[in-house]
């Protein structure tokens, strides 16, 4: 579809979004905010846009994902921060002790048994465990999709086992 069309296609759509969005997030601000981003998105995503098919429900559609995305985004954050009013140095101290010497031996253990891993499945693992996707991995090697899958799950597998004390609490 031609840019200029889709373009004018989605933007008669604007009013109606903005009234979900404000439905949704109950503030004008974060509405225009959130059709902006869905527009983004459409505008980022267009070339994946099936000619056909119904763009008023697609765009509806971005919108609602890209409110619950934000939505859980935030909810997990504020689960994750747990205020306190008050922190001492006598509050902080047993994890500071506890991060300098245990954490030094976690790592060693953690590198010697990562440096046990066959090589091939050790560079899929921490290629992954860097944030690359399964498809770049297979990309880079040259291999199947599923080898770099299956190199993976070998990798996690052989950790476990290597690491199990760490699990069930018990350092060695």
């Amino acid at each position: 579809m031609e840019t200029l069309n889709f373009n004018c296609d989605i933007y008669q759509y604007k009013q109606p979004l903005l009234d979900r969005a404000l439905a949704y997030t109950h503030d004008e601000d974060d509405a225009a905010d959130l059709v902006q981003d869905t527009f983004m998105k459409a505008f980022r995503f267009s070339a994946q846009f099936e000619l056909g098919s119904n763009v008023r429900a697609w765009l509806f559609t971005i919108l609602k994902n890209t409110f619950l995305n934000h939505y859980y985004k935030v909810k997990r954050k504020n689960e994750m921060i747990q205020q306190e009013d008050d922190l001492t140095s006598v509050q902080l101290a047993p994890s500071a002790s506890a991060n300098s010497s245990a954490g030094k031996f976690m790592m060693e253990d953690i590198q010697r048994s990562l440096s046990l891993l066959p090589e091939d499945c050790r560079f899929c693992f921490c290629r992954y465990f860097e944030g690359y996707k399964y498809h770049e991995i297979a990309a880079e090697l040259d291999i199947p999709l599923g080898t770099v899958k299956t190199k993976i799950h070998v990798a996690r597998g052989l950790l476990k086992k290597m690491l199990k004390n760490y699990r069930d609490g018990v350092a060695a």
